[in-house]
């Protein structure tokens, strides 16, 4: 299944991050399980945590050093939070 495209990411507290989709939904994504190694594990520092960004075209976001997470995990792994 193609995910919706991302059009906005906000890096919250306890390494979540809240995703807006083109299609209105709005989700609550937490990075923390991946948080592990020393790639992964950069992202513990909570300044670069914030430093997150969407990916040319909205198919996903990543990190300044390459770290990113697939979309499809981004999506369907995602607490659903959108108001309406």
């Amino acid at each position: 299944m193609l995910q919706p495209k991302i059009v906005n990411v906000e890096p919250e507290a306890n390494h979540t991050l809240k995703l807006y989709y083109e299609t209105g939904e709005q989700k609550l994504f937490d990075v923390a399980p991946y948080i592990s190694g020393d790639w992964f594990g950069q992202l513990r520092d909570l300044s670069y945590f914030g430093t997150v960004r969407i990916i040319p075209g909205g198919s996903g976001i990543e990190w300044a050093n390459g770290q990113d997470i697939a979309p499809h995990e981004l999506y369907e792994l995602s607490l659903d939070i959108t108001t309406n």
